[in-house]
């Protein structure tokens, strides 16, 4: 019997090969076969076959087994053996078997139920194996994330979410009353980060977002985390440098540690193992030449959509940085520039020094970001021709008065990335209770 203070949990079972151990969870599902019964237990960390022989375990625990229902909660003891056919590798030789609570009739089975029905019950619909594997990459995502700033020695910089204004646009802010006056919705840390650059150098903010979107499609949340790194005397190409060393991070870190999680979603490794810099960079007006030649067509100036993304994920196999966006469609605070080869003299002109970083596979821009404006006489008229107030502002347009530097960030949504990772069809999936246009319980 191990002698171990320590809670087992099934994840460890290799450590306690030919042990008695007592596994605390839930019956994720039973069967019975005469005088061996089988038990399906899930604890959390992992999946285990539990098998009681009625001459080992004795009457009173084969008839506690009759009790069980799905997703009862019980404890059960017995000796651990290797065994290639049990979830994780190992089964257990039932020897005692408690039952803490009895489990009503169960509302989610094996049978198919539709997405509605789901996500009514995302309460219980997260112990699904497929489910609770890819929220555990979601964890390990975010884990991923801090370690590779926190081993760049980035400061953790926190915005509110509370603001007086906003920094994507205004026609996609949640409103709320704040007191006396109006308040919103975060859209983005980002114009707080670039405070946080210019004290520390560099920061990340990391944090819920809101955006007030009306969009049904299957990459798109109101109400998802975002990371984003905000860097002084940093230009465009460190921003694309720091983003394409950022992505191979965090990918490469899921695939050493959360095989067994991608093994149940059914990703293809070949497809994750093969993300690793450098990545291709192209300018806008190449990415629309690409685009003519594969027969997707868009104007020049108009923001690509889902079948443009998708096209240029199939032309290269894994993420492209596009950049050089059309000044028009990007925010006030992009540095622009009169050319691709460089900023203008004004700091007005027909390209923003932005970029965007498209997965493959379809699932689209994981990064978006680019270098700021430093100038603030750039920047107030920016402010005036996109109806904004200027007084809303006076605090970020003191960091051009005090100081200013070339810098530059971008911000990953962290659900658009699992769901990329994972290979899931939906970013409902990525993240416990999404938050969509017509979903606001549980």
């Amino acid at each position: 019997m191990s002698t171990s203070n320590e809670r087992f949990y099934i994840k460890d079972a290799s450590k306690f090969d030919g042990q008695t151990v007592t596994a605390k969870g839930w019956v994720y599902n039973s069967r019975s076969s005469g005088k061996i019964k089988f038990l399906v237990l899930r604890d959390g960390s992992g999946l285990m076959q539990c098998v009681l022989f009625k001459g080992d375990c004795g009457d009173e625990t084969f008839a506690t087994f009759d009790q069980l229902t799905q997703e009862a909660s019980v404890e059960v003891t017995g000796v651990l053996r290797k065994e290639p056919r049990s979830p994780g590798g190992y089964e257990m030789g039932v020897r005692s078997l408690k039952i803490v609570s009895v489990a009503q009739s169960y509302p989610i089975s094996p049978k198919e139920h539709g997405v509605e029905f789901l996500m009514e019950n995302r309460h219980l619909w997260i112990r699904s194996q497929r489910q609770w594997a890819a929220l555990r990459v979601r964890s390990e995502i975010i884990r991923a994330i801090e370690e590779f700033f926190y081993q760049r020695d980035f400061i953790r910089f926190d915005a509110p979410i509370l603001t007086p204004s906003s920094c994507e646009g205004t026609s996609t802010l949640f409103e709320t009353p704040y007191f006396e006056e109006k308040a919103y919705l975060s859209q983005s840390g980002q114009l707080y980060g670039e405070t946080g650059a210019m004290a520390f150098g560099k920061v990340f903010v990391f944090g819920p977002t809101f955006r007030a979107e009306k969009s049904k499609t299957r990459k798109h949340l109101t109400e998802f985390w975002m990371v984003e790194p905000e860097v002084a005397f940093a230009d465009l190409n460190d921003n694309m440098t720091l983003g394409e060393q950022f992505v191979e991070h965090v990918v490469q870190t899921v695939l050493d540690r959360r095989s067994a999680e991608l093994k149940i979603l059914e990703r293809d490794f070949s497809k994750l193992e093969s993300i690793r810099g450098p990545f291709p960079r192209i300018s806008y007006d190449e990415a629309i030449k690409i685009l003519q030649k594969r027969g997707v067509e868009i104007p020049w100036g108009e923001d690509f959509g889902a079948p443009h993304e998708t096209a240029l994920g199939e032309e290269f196999g894994k993420p492209v940085f596009v950049h050089h966006m059309p000044a028009q469609i990007k925010a006030f605070y992009f540095k622009q520039s009169d050319s691709v080869g460089g900023p203008g003299v004004t700091g007005t002109g027909k390209y923003a020094l932005g970029c965007d970083l498209i997965a493959p596979d379809g699932y689209g821009e994981v990064i978006g970001g680019g270098q700021r404006e430093e100038s603030v006489e750039v920047l107030q008229r920016r402010i005036a021709e996109h109806g904004l107030s200027e007084e809303d502002y006076k605090w970020y347009l003191d960091l051009r008065r005090f100081g200013s530097v070339p810098h530059s960030g971008f911000g990953l949504g962290v659900e658009r990335t699992v769901a990329w990772i994972t290979g899931v069809e939906h970013v409902r999936e990525t993240i416990p209770y999404p938050r969509m246009l017509n979903t606001l319980r549980p």
